[in-house]
Parts: structure tokens; C-alpha cells; sequence
């Protein structure tokens, strides 16, 4: 039985939540890698919707799930999000809930910068969630981070405070601001210790154990590849590493156990904030799939950009994140369109590219080159089998096959769990 490792593979909001859930049901441990509680996971299981931004998805169906050392940790909104879950008859303990004790915390000083950033930012705005997560990173980064195990030793903690508070206080000065309140923060962390505490461990020894005794592990990655802090749009992007070979360092485990990497794509393209954005549509077809795909983010609230199908940004995406290959959802958004176009390269003064280029102003400046293919006036919704699509959608799934050079896994095309095309089993791979 081969481990799994799913990632978007787009810019993120690309219905992972419900390949997760699906996945998870026939998962051993469910595990978080990276990202924040900025990376919205809506599930529908029968009547019920859950949205998550922290906690993996396995964890609603009792599946053991983990929060891996790559993730940054905001203690506040994990028991929130746990508090919500179990007014909803979700069971989470110790037994089926783990953290990484060397998971670093998202402070509130963190969201106080991150949103301090933002607003002096005006037009040159990145879009970020204003959560901390950058912030959290950062600090990470430069070795001055509060982490989970910190927590139990918060007598002594004093050293670490004058490193974080240096900068902070520096940071907050030049936006006017007062410095770093030390005690209430204190006072915050201690209120907050115990619980956290009772879910803390080396998840990396868990991780070993559960590996050992030959557990289906299901590695769950936020935000997409297009987000990468080094493979995305940059500076357009978030603070983490979201490609799949982040699965080993974010979870202890070795790069040999990620196993089968999923990628996620939706049959269209959206995206959420600033930053370039090539096959973006801005006229009635737009408007009209971004309503039927209901494209507002988890998280945020905020309505998604969305655009045709990409396939120069999926290929590379596949190709950088070792993808073996994609599951494809909201198919039965395009339903009804006269005709579908797939952007398959670009033109930049006079070139044409068949990569997303790394410079700013050149990712701005492409103009996609769209291939046409007639639309489909029958309904995909539901659809459980490939003899229940429409021949034209059958072929348009093929064509984006053909074009990102990777195989098609499963077709979405509901959000519900059960309605999903099963081509290749990543478990069984």
C-alpha cells in the first residue's frame, strides 16, 4: 500500500478538501505539513458541512490526523476550531490528535505586523490573509521563535522573549506603534499552555510507528504550488514551501515515504488576492462560473479571480511537485457553455513560452494562447462513472491530460464525497 501526498495545483481553493475527506476515509493518519490556519478545507459529509483552516481533514471522520513541525501554529485558533468541531459531535483527543512540539506559534505581535504590513502597503498589497503566518515564518527563519514546547517551560523563557522582542519592538516602532506589552503576552501564553500541551509531542516518532507497522499515511498540503514561496508568483505568494516535497521535512518522515503525489485542478482556474493571473476572465463568463463554482474563499470570505484552464501552469506545477497524478473537480461548473478554451502557451514581446516565466513584470505581461473546444450541454453533476460524462467533456478531460503530461486520477463532480470518478486508486499505486 503506497502513502499519499496531496497538494494543489494551482493557486490554492482548488477543492482539496473534499479529495482530502475522501482520501482520509481510507487513511491510516492524516497529517499537515505546512501553511497556517490560512488554508480553507470546506467538507461535506452527508448533511453536514465542516470548514477547516487548521486542523487536517482526516480528523472529522476520527482518522488519526496530525499537525506537523513545517506548520506555523496559532494556539488561539486551534482551540477555537477544535471548540467549533466538537459542538458539531466531532470527537478529538490525544488518541486521534497530535501536534509537533517543535511547531512554531503564531503570536498575536504577529498579526499585529502582518496586518500593519498590509495597510502600509496600498496599491503593492500581496493579499495575505492577515493571520501572522508570514510573520510567524519569519521569526522562524530567524531563530526567535515561541515553538509548542516552549510552552511548558514558559518560567524560563525570558532569553527567547529579549531576541523576539528586539525585533518586534524595532518593527513596531518604525509603524508608530507601542512596543511588545512582554507580560500580557506571558499572560496570553499561559492561559493557553495546558491545552495545547495535552496534544504535543514528537509526531516525527509517531509518525515512525505508525509507518512501521504499515499505516496508509495521507500527507495533506495547503495553499498550491502557484503559492510556493520559491516556485510561485512571487512575491505574490505565501511564506512556505506548498510543493510535495515539503511532505518530508514538514512531518519527520523521509522523502520515501510521500508516496503517490496528488495533484488538485480544478477543469478551470481561480485565484484568490493579487498577483498575475494569465487566462483571468473579466466578462460575463467569468461572472457566470464563478457563481456556479460558489468562488468565495474558506478563509477570507473574499470572491476568487477566475479564468480558463491553464495548462502551462498545471504542467509546470506537476513537473516541479514530482506529481504522479491529478484529480480534476468542479468539472460540472463549465456544464452548459457553448465552447471551453485552454490557454497552452503564451506570448511575451514576440516569443512564445510553454513555461510561466520568474520575473514579475514577464508573468504580468504574458498573453495566453488558447486552443477552443465545444462545450457540453448535458449535466456532469453527479456523475460517478466516465460512461456518465458528456463526450465532450470526456474529451475535454482528456485534452488537459494530454497537455499537462499527467495522468488523470479522479474527476469531481460534486462536492459531495461519493460523487467521484476513480480512474487510479493513489492507494493502491
Amino acid at each position: 500500500m503506497a502513502n499519499v501526498t496531496v497538494i494543489g495545483a494551482q493557486w490554492g481553493d482548488e477543492g482539496k478538501g473534499k479529495i482530502v475527506d475522501w482520501l482520509a476515509s481510507r487513511a491510516d493518519a492524516v497529517v499537515r505539513f505546512q501553511g497556517g490556519h490560512n488554508a480553507g478545507h470546506t467538507l461535506v459529509v452527508g448533511d453536514t458541512t465542516y470548514k477547516l483552516s487548521l486542523l487536517p481533514s482526516g480528523i472529522v471522520t476520527g482518522t488519526l490526523s496530525i499537525i506537523g513541525n513545517g506548520v506555523v501554529l496559532d494556539p488561539w485558533h486551534l482551540k477555537s476550531e477544535i471548540e467549533k468541531l466538537e459542538g458539531q459531535g466531532v470527537t478529538i483527543n490525544p488518541d486521534n490528535f497530535a501536534i509537533a512540539d517543535n511547531c512554531p506559534l503564531i503570536l498575536p505581535i504577529h498579526r499585529d505586523l502582518d496586518g500593519l504590513r498590509e495597510t502600509a502597503a496600498g496599491s503593492g498589497k500581496i493579499g495575505t490573509t492577515g493571520r501572522g503566518i508570514g510573520p510567524a515564518y519569519e521569526d522562524k527563519v530567524g531563530r526567535r521563535a515561541i515553538r509548542v514546547c516552549d510552552l511548558a517551560h514558559l518560567d524560563s523563557l525570558e532569553p527567547q522573549l529579549d531576541r523576539l522582542c528586539a525585533h518586534h519592538d524595532a518593527l513596531r516602532a518604525g509603524f508608530d506603534q507601542p512596543p511588545v506589552d512582554r507580560e500580557r503576552l506571558l499572560d496570553d501564553l499561559r492561559g493557553i499552555a495546558d491545552f495545547v500541551l495535552q496534544f504535543a509531542q514528537p509526531v516525527w516518532k509517531r509518525l515512525k510507528k505508525v509507518r512501521k507497522a504499515g499505516a496508509k499515511i495521507l500527507f495533506e498540503g495547503a495553499q498550491g504550488v502557484l503559492l510556493d514561496i520559491d516556485h510561485g508568483t512571487y512575491p505574490f505568494v505565501t511564506s512556505s514551501n506548498t510543493v510535495s516535497g515539503t511532505a518530508a521535512s514538514g512531518s519527520g518522515l523521509g522523502p520515501s515515504a510521500t508516496g503517490y503525489v496528488l495533484g488538485i485542478v480544478k477543469a478551470y482556474t481561480t485565484r484568490v488576492g493579487s498577483g498575475p493571473f494569465p487566462t483571468e476572465l473579466e466578462d460575463e463568463i467569468g461572472q457566470r462560473l464563478g457563481e456556479r463554482g460558489h468562488e468565495f474563499g474558506t478563509v477570507t470570505g473574499r470572491q476568487r479571480r477566475v479564468g480558463w484552464f491553464d495548462a502551462v501552469i498545471v504542467r509546470q506545477s506537476c513537473a516541479i511537485s514530482g506529481v504522479t497524478g491529478i484529480a480534476l473537480t468542479k468539472i460540472d461548473v463549465l456544464d452548459g457553455l457553448d465552447e471551453v478554451k485552454i490557454c497552452t502557451g503564451y506570448r511575451l514581446r514576440n516569443n512564445v513560452y510553454d513555461y510561466f516565466p520568474s520575473h514579475a513584470a514577464d508573468q504580468a505581461a504574458v498573453e495566453p494562447i488558447y486552443e477552443t473546444m465545444e462545450g457540453w450541454k448535458e449535466s456532469t453533476a453527479g456523475a460517478r462513472s466516465f460512461a456518465d460524462l458528456p463526450a465532450n467533456a470526456v474529451k475535454y478531460v482528456q485534452r488537459i491530460q494530454e497537455l499537462i503530461e499527467t495522468p488523470v486520477a479522479l474527476v469531481s463532480t460534486s462536492p459531495e464525497r461519493d460523487d467521484t470518478i476513480l480512474m487510479r486508486d493513489p492507494f493502491m499505486d
